[in-house]
């Protein structure tokens, strides 16, 4: 086999004299994919573009401290006034602990008295077990929402405190 001498190395796209002629290379169609209108119903909106409120990310942490996953100085900073000491009492007793299955947050809302304050609640499910729990947020002069109060149960947690 001896070698062209008129065919450049290392270029295979060049054409072998009396070779036949390759099609011109054609880029494949796309079909346009049909786009779809952005959803605009609430559930969908939740579904898909839902940002946590200030009551479902409280109630998350407070969660997180009340069964025990999380210390309760993780709360520091995030509490105000007598809430810190609320939870200081009600989070070595790990009151939200299940044995089993891990507890969520299946529902959580909240009423709005005034601007800058929420009065939330959520109800926390463990299996078969649901746990009411009430707190209070208010809203600093930074902008950022801090816990202010909790109770569980109905309970108020200076009440739980051992005598």
């Amino acid at each position: 086999m001896s070698k062209d001498s008129t065919r450049p190395q290392g270029r295979r796209d060049q054409r072998r004299p009396g070779a036949p002629a390759r099609p011109a290379a054609t880029t494949p169609t796309r079909t346009p994919t049909p786009t779809r209108a952005p959803a605009t119903t609430p559930t969908a909106l939740r579904r898909h573009h839902h940002r946590p409120t200030p009551q479902e990310q409280f109630a998350e942490r407070l969660l997180a401290v009340l069964s025990g996953r999380r210390p309760v100085h993780w709360m520091l900073g995030h509490t105000i006034g007598e809430a810190y000491e609320q939870l200081v009492q009600l989070a070595p007793r790990t009151p939200l602990r299940t044995r089993g299955t891990l507890p969520v947050v299946r529902t959580c809302g909240g009423f709005h008295p005034r601007p800058g304050v929420v009065e939330a609640f959520a109800s926390i499910a463990a299996g078969e077990q649901v746990r009411a729990m009430a707190f209070r947020l208010e809203q600093g002069r930074d902008l950022r929402w801090r816990c202010a109060a909790v109770e569980l149960g109905g309970t108020p947690a200076a009440a739980c405190a051992p005598a």
